[in-house]
């Protein structure tokens, strides 16, 4: 599987391995070319280090995830362990022996590639995310946001780019995840200030989905999900991701 990433990341990114420690001449790192910055190592490790049975020796890549709790949920996984030998920074180890498909692995690459990128290449390459927004019913009729129209204007979300999918959760009294939206335009100035509440900037969102207010409730996020606040825009789990997508 090495011979398999080296030819997605080469495709991809451009990027060939490096063998840059003197002591682990047999492991690649993948790394930015401005930066420097690791974004993927392959090591070969005991599995017994893993706790895995048996004493041969597996390779395992090590990325980094950009949410702790998207590191937390993956290491939870058949095939996931929190990072060998880089357990800082919310850096996972994947198996490379056909536990984890070989998409997914991909797909976490890409995660780690973008997560350890400079702040210029960020804002080039950075793919559409998946956020989760608060909606006070104190400001704004949530329940009836969607009546009139599919598209609405709604506050900036510190982070939010347009491509983006928001899912809008309506706070107390309703206390559930209500829409699922696509952001369609960014940026917009706007000037709003009315004691705790300031709006500097909003943005388009267009209605793609609806949920009921017993589907996912703060309840089922906080339980299931390990959500307790939502407070600003926050990303979303991958198992919760998959469950909103049904």
């Amino acid at each position: 599987m090495r011979e398999e990433i080296f030819k997605y990341v080469k495709k991809k990114y451009g990027t060939e391995p490096d063998y840059p420690l003197p002591t682990a001449q047999g492991f690649p790192v993948l790394r930015h070319e401005d930066n420097r910055k690791w974004f993927a190592i392959i090591m070969d490790v005991p599995r017994e280090k893993l706790g895995l049975e048996g004493t041969d020796r597996v390779d395992v890549l090590n990325v980094k995830m950009g949410d702790p709790m998207l590191a937390d949920i993956l290491t939870q996984q058949t095939g996931y362990f929190r990072g060998y030998h880089i357990s800082r920074g919310n850096w996972i180890s994947i198996l490379l022996d056909g536990t984890v498909p070989f998409e997914d692995i991909c797909k976490w690459i890409d995660e780690s590639y973008v997560v350890t990128a400079s702040k210029l290449k960020k804002q080039k390459i950075r793919p559409p995310k998946e956020w989760i927004i608060p909606a006070n019913s104190k400001y704004y009729d949530i329940e009836h946001a969607f009546d009139d129209a599919k598209e609405i204007d709604w506050k900036q979300g510190n982070g939010v780019r347009t491509g983006d999918t928001v899912y809008v959760y309506a706070a107390a009294p309703v206390s559930a995840i209500l829409y699922k939206c696509k952001v369609t335009k960014t940026g917009i100035p706007y000037d709003y200030r009315d004691g705790s509440l300031t709006i500097t900037a909003l943005m388009k969102i267009r209605l793609l989905k609806r949920y009921k207010p017993d589907k996912f409730t703060f309840d089922r996020l906080k339980g299931e999900y390990g959500i307790y606040a939502i407070r600003g825009p926050r990303g979303v789990p991958h198992s919760l991701s998959e469950e909103l997508k049904k």
